[in-house]
């Protein structure tokens, strides 16, 4: 389980997630933003994310943890990728929430979740529907996203979590991994089926 495994913190990210909201002046908001974010630079784990992550969001970075893992033959790297990716979307939402984004960022943001829903619609076709499967399509939509993301964090975040995006979704959208998972004599079938499983429930649940 990958709430046994992502359990370890780096050195130093506290200081470094204290100033990764930027800030010229003296907000309480700004502030709560960045104590919350403080304490998810300490509690980055699969165990505390639960609490903060739905049941079945959890399932679904377990199967990506253990494909992951699988994939690249390292715990180490599968850890880092999962855990960057639940700092990422934590990290996001914390900015939504607080209203830390103007105008035109929440226009990219509104776009951000239609792409993001359609790539879980992808993700359940390709599976559901046999010989539809592209790779370079859910490698397009992948990037996609990342690039969004990027724009999105660019005046809240630093350099190391675009960094931290940039690992996430340099690993998925690689044509080599979707092709590797989505191999329907391969060895990550039963784990494509509960991703799968995990995602329709998102979007029959009106969560992603």
């Amino acid at each position: 389980m990958c709430s046994a495994v992502i359990s370890t913190e780096s050195m130093g990210s506290e200081a470094e997630d204290s100033k990764d909201v930027a800030t010229d002046v003296f907000n309480s908001k700004n502030l709560a933003v960045q104590v919350q974010k403080k304490i998810l630079g300490k509690m980055a784990c699969k165990s505390v994310a639960n609490a903060l992550i739905d049941d079945t969001s959890s399932n679904v970075l377990d199967e990506l943890y253990s494909v992951t893992k699988e994939y690249t033959q390292s715990k180490k790297e599968a850890e880092k990728i999962i855990k960057n990716l639940i700092k990422i979307v934590l990290k996001l939402a914390i900015l939504y929430r607080n209203d830390q984004f103007n105008e035109d960022e929440i226009a990219l943001m509104e776009k951000f979740k239609k792409k993001v829903h359609q790539l879980a619609m992808t993700v359940v076709s390709f599976h559901q529907v046999d010989f539809t499967f592209d790779r370079n399509v859910l490698s397009k939509l992948l990037n996609e996203c990342r690039e969004m993301l990027h724009q999105l964090i660019n005046r809240h975040l630093t350099s190391k979590s675009h960094g931290r995006i940039n690992n996430v979704f340099s690993h998925f959208s690689d044509c080599e991994f979707l092709a590797a998972l989505y191999n329907p004599y391969g060895s990550y079938k039963s784990h494509l089926q509960k991703l799968c499983d995990g995602v329709n429930k998102m979007l029959d649940d009106g969560n992603i």
